[in-house]
């Protein structure tokens, strides 16, 4: 005889056993077996993917001159992952904030000269031709002292790009550059995904694409058992031409613990609802493979064996068998369980 069928057996004589309760209060708290009207769902495998996954690229030409990360290590926000040899960069700011000063120096020049034959030509002593040629000369070194500013802003702007910052905190999964090696703008430096925002992508039959849409829920269901509710929904506009399937994206919570990229996890899509006989979660007895509660009954108490399904969101799971709304159940198998045995022996 298989071991479970023993449990079953030992289950059921447990349910010949009543303990008579007449006018007693009993020792445990009770709930009662309810209906709701829960969604009705379809399951189907997907994969887990990181939202933000990126290739960090070089922005100026150089030698990687320090790496500081490696593939698998965690990178906060904001780090530094790699430098490179600056000297280059550091040379040409140098050379624009030169160019700067000189620029500088020729407007205040012509500012002057400026002002100086504004003030004659106010008192009609030069023509309107000198007045004219002042200020030309005002306004290119006005213009001349622009180029130096944004060619120093160019500079420094090509001297911080020596040095690469992770752009969201995650992990290193790739690295594709090695210390000393010289690297062009636009190379690929170093590729990491973020843990912090997850999706799951799944595909939903052509059938069942309308419903789904319609509905616009889902859940991800974890193996500890969790379900995890999708914060939104992204469908692609057309289907798959090979296997009729539209991609779905399946966005996660933030920071969704025991999920990596690359998993494979179900997803319950809603596709209507249904009546469902509910009761506590804590209530269910799990004996190998039979599950049985400790039902309250006529002033009376026994163990009976049920058949669960699916767990609620709200702790409860559903019963396909061996009970009816409306019965009582104990919350307390073990509590119960100790009832029972008790008033089994003074009978």
């Amino acid at each position: 005889m298989r071991p479970y069928h023993r449990i079953a057996l030992v289950l059921l004589g447990y349910c010949a056993v009543l303990a008579n309760v007449w006018g007693a209060e009993l020792p445990f708290a009770v709930a009662t077996a309810e209906t709701r009207r829960l969604p009705r769902e379809q399951i189907l495998e997907g994969v887990t993917e990181a939202v933000n996954r990126s290739t960090v690229s070089a922005q100026t030409a150089g030698r990687v001159q320090e790496i500081l990360f490696d593939v698998n290590d965690v990178v906060p926000q904001g780090a530094v992952i790699i430098r490179l040899r600056d000297t280059e960069q550091r040379a040409s700011l140098t050379r624009a904030e030169a160019g700067v000063r000189e620029a500088d120096a020729r407007f205040n020049e012509a500012q002057a000269e400026y002002n100086r034959v504004k003030g004659i030509f106010a008192r009609n002593l030069v023509a309107k031709a000198d007045m004219d040629a002042a200020t030309a000369a005002l306004d290119a070194a006005r213009a001349r002292l622009e180029a130096a500013q944004a060619a120093v802003a160019s500079a420094r702007e090509e001297l911080d790009n020596t040095v690469i910052k992770a752009p969201y905190g995650g992990v290193v999964l790739e690295r594709h550059v090695s210390l000393g090696e010289s690297v062009q703008p636009g190379q690929a430096l170093m590729t990491g995904f973020s843990l912090d925002d997850l999706r799951v992508v799944t595909g939903v039959p052509q059938r069942s694409i309308e419903v789904v849409r319609q509905h616009s829920q889902a859940h991800v269901l974890l193996d500890d058992g969790r379900r995890m509710a999708a914060t939104r929904l992204t469908f692609f506009p057309y289907a798959d031409p090979t296997s009729n399937v539209f991609k779905v994206r399946v966005y996660l919570p933030r920071d969704t613990p025991g999920l990596y990229p690359g998993m494979f996890v179900k997803t319950a899509f809603a596709i209507g609802s249904v009546q469902r006989l509910l009761v506590p979660s804590q209530a269910v007895v799990h004996r190998g493979e039979v599950s049985a509660v400790y039902v309250v009954a006529d002033h009376r108490v026994s163990l009976r064996q049920i058949r669960i399904g699916d767990a609620a969101d709200d702790g409860r799971v559903e019963v396909l068998a061996g009970l009816e709304a409306g019965e009582q159940v104990a919350l307390d198998p073990i509590a119960a369980g100790i009832y029972l045995k008790e008033r089994q022996a003074e009978q």
